[in-house]
């Protein structure tokens, strides 16, 4: 989607993530939301939204000292869902008010535009349009418990990886998935990016990947979102070459 302030200047604070997800929560349908944001589509004890969301595209300065980023001009926001109730209700709802409000500012919608990328082959490239997470909770000899962040090129990151998307495909799908694995091998430079998430330093990874393996899971990957904390506005994915 696409939109800007009346203002043509938007200023938000550097950790914005928790305002976009409110305004996507506010523009489906109330039932919808309700049920997303209570319960969700479960696997077990996991919980999954299915839903993800970039960063703001656009032209931006960042003020360190304020912590405040303005954008300036026309500003782009991708959101991905496998979930076809939650597309339509949320390209419905913003063409109809016409409008996004994050925080305290208004934003303009000047186009929607939706697309479904199909995945073909067995092997695709991404690219992440906002930081992957996977993590794990451990214990230190203390009984304190930390958590500690993968990047991609680790062992335990691949796992995490693969077992996130058989959880969300089981949700999902209320089935089991395809027999197999997702191989995911970075390319090139992985980012870091620390993120605070409503007083939670989160941290993740940007940059691309290659993911080899069953079709249905590649597909989900792409639509849901790769990693933890989809709906918080991480592992927003693209198709490279698309």
């Amino acid at each position: 989607m696409f939109f800007r302030a009346k203002s043509e200047i938007v200023i938000l604070p550097i950790n914005y993530n928790y305002l976009l997800q409110a305004a996507i929560y506010h523009s489906i349908d109330a039932e919808l939301a309700t049920f997303l944001h209570e319960k969700g589509y479960t696997d077990g004890s996991r919980a999954f939204k299915l839903f993800s969301f970039s960063l703001l595209q656009g032209i931006y300065q960042m003020d360190k000292v304020k912590k405040t980023i303005a954008f300036e001009g026309e500003l782009k926001l991708i959101v991905s869902s496998p979930l076809q109730d939650f597309c339509q209700s949320l390209v419905n709802i913003l063409l109809t008010k016409g409008r996004l409000r994050l925080g305290a500012q208004e934003l303009e919608i000047e186009k929607v535009n939706v697309r479904q990328y199909q995945v073909r082959e067995n092997q695709v490239t991404v690219k992440t349009l906002s930081p992957a997470v996977l993590y794990s909770t451990l214990l230190r000899p203390d009984g304190r418990k930390y958590t500690a962040y993968f990047q991609p090129g680790e062992a335990d990151y691949a796992r995490l990886f693969n077992e996130n998307l058989h959880k969300k495909y089981r949700a999902f799908s209320g089935g089991e998935g395809p027999a197999g694995e997702v191989e995911v091998r970075p390319l090139g430079l992985q980012r870091m990016r620390i993120i605070n998430y409503k007083d939670t330093v989160i941290k993740g990874y940007a940059g691309k990947l290659l993911l080899s393996g069953p079709k249905e899971l590649l597909q989900l990957a792409v639509d849901g979102g790769i990693g933890s904390k989809n709906s918080q506005g991480f592992g927003c994915v693209e198709l490279v070459g698309r």
